[in-house]
This record gives structure tokens, C-alpha cells and sequence, in this order.
């Protein structure tokens, strides 16, 4: 699988940081949008890969005030979409979306982080021996599985991430209800199986990990967070919160996993 040289879309010369738009493609058809984001004043800065779950796109890396956050500290931020999310969902019948293309999604989201470190290892303006990776819903179920086969990603801080495949498929709100009956099938949880970030947690070897948790959350059912809970190793850090207002009060307070 032979990726296409970048297409550079577009520039921004902001006062705190530089951001470049790409077009990178390593798939047939499947053409992604690519933000890189450097601050200014660090010549090698650090990177931290931001993947936002389905059905977020990439159009947030956009934003300057939000940017401006992102490289605070001196880091480089790195963002694109998930497979069949956003920008990256076309030619395909509705009936065909993210959680019906599970195993193509997280396994093709999962490669795509493996390559998007492999054009960034050859642009020589980062520092590639600290590359940490943030992932909110599927993007943290995603960075445990890319994680997970892939010792460059240092440091790994996943967020309400999916899993737990047969509780997940049953009672998440995600799924709308005349579509569920499909998902709880034995035949469609045997393809997704060998996916599930609870099995694939405790093989993480990254330096640091952190697993955060709000309960409760619809997305993500009670016994499926427990589960998760369950499977994280003692040498990670896990932390769970009651409601979003805590997550985002603990967010701004600046307690996060570090590169330094």
C-alpha cells in the first residue's frame, strides 16, 4: 500500500502558531484531510496526535482560539477524521456507517495513525522521539489499538473510549434502536471481537497511559465503562469522573499526561 505524495491544501501564518492543511491518501478513494499545527518559537516541538470520535470531522482544527490551545506548551498538534466520519464518508449507501463498518473502520483508523506518523517522520520539523496521542469516544479506542503495535506513540490519553463489543452494541445510544437487532447478532460481534479495546488495554506497552471516564454517559453504557475500568492495568492511570462538568473543570485545570 503505497501512500500519494501530500497535497498541500492550504497555509496559516497566525501569531502563536502556523497551521497546514494536507490532503495525505495511503487508500483507494479515500482521500484525508491532515492538520498539522506548530507553535511558534519551537523549532523541534513535540507532537501530540488529537483523534475525535465518529461522528466528529476535522473541521475544529480550524478554529484559531482552539488551535491556539492545542500548541500551548510548546506542542505540535496533529488531527484528522476517523474512517467513514465527516469529509470521509461518501460513496457509500446510508445503511453503511460507522458502527456497521466497525471492523473496517477502527482497523483502517488504526493504520491510518501508523502512517500519518510515518509522513510526519519524513517532514524533519518535529520532534519525533516524544509523540504523545489524545483520542475522545472511538478516537481512544482507536489510539489503544494503534498504541498498541506502534512504540513511537510515547504517550496515550484516552477519553470515553468505546468498547466492551457485546454490552456497547446492546445499550449504547449511539445505535438507533430499529438498527440494533443487526449488531447483537453472534456474527457480527465475532468480526468485531478481535477490536475491542478491553481485551487490547493490558498489551499497551506506551511509557504512560491515561484512561478517563465520565459517568454516567449514554454513549458508552455503565456496565461497559465498568468493564474498561476493569481492564486497566495498575501501571496506568485511570481516572473517573461524575458528569462532563467535572471533565472539562479537571481539563482546564491543566492535569494532563505530559512529554516532558
Amino acid at each position: 500500500m503505497l501512500a500519494v505524495p501530500p497535497l498541500v491544501g492550504e497555509k496559516d501564518d497566525m501569531p502563536e502558531f502556523t497551521r497546514e492543511l494536507l490532503q495525505v491518501q495511503w487508500r483507494a478513494a479515500d482521500a484525508i484531510d491532515l492538520y498539522v499545527i506548530r507553535p511558534k518559537g519551537v523549532e523541534e516541538p513535540p507532537v501530540i496526535l488529537f483523534l475525535y470520535g465518529h461522528p466528529a470531522d476535522s473541521d475544529k482544527f480550524q478554529n484559531d482560539d482552539f488551535c491556539n490551545l492545542l500548541v500551548k506548551g510548546g506542542f505540535a498538534a496533529v488531527g484528522f477524521a476517523p474512517a467513514l466520519s465527516g469529509h470521509r464518508f461518501h460513496e457509500r449507501p446510508m445503511k453503511e456507517w460507522y458502527v456497521s463498518e466497525m471492523q473496517e473502520t477502527l482497523g483502517a483508523s488504526a493504520h491510518d495513525v501508523q502512517m500519518v506518523l510515518n509522513y510526519l517522520a519524513t517532514r524533519g520539523d518535529l520532534d519525533m522521539s516524544r509523540v504523545g496521542m489524545f483520542g475522545e469516544g472511538t478516537g481512544g479506542s482507536i489510539g489503544i489499538l494503534a498504541a498498541a503495535v506502534d512504540p513511537r506513540i510515547k504517550v496515550l490519553d484516552a477519553l470515553n473510549h468505546w468498547g466492551d463489543w457485546p454490552e456497547w452494541m446492546a445499550k449504547s445510544t449511539r445505535i438507533p434502536e430499529k438498527e440494533r437487532s443487526n449488531f447483537v447478532k453472534p456474527e457480527f460481534l465475532k468480526k468485531i471481537a478481535g477490536l475491542d479495546p478491553v481485551d487490547w488495554l493490558p498489551r499497551v506497552k506506551t511509557a504512560t497511559v491515561r484512561v478517563q471516564i465520565s459517568e454516567p454517559d449514554t454513549i458508552t453504557p455503565t456496565a461497559a465503562q465498568k468493564a474498561i475500568a476493569a481492564a486497566v492495568p495498575g501501571t496506568m492511570t485511570l481516572v473517573r469522573y461524575q458528569g462532563w462538568e467535572a471533565t472539562v473543570r479537571r481539563a482546564c485545570a491543566g492535569k494532563d499526561v505530559g512529554l516532558d
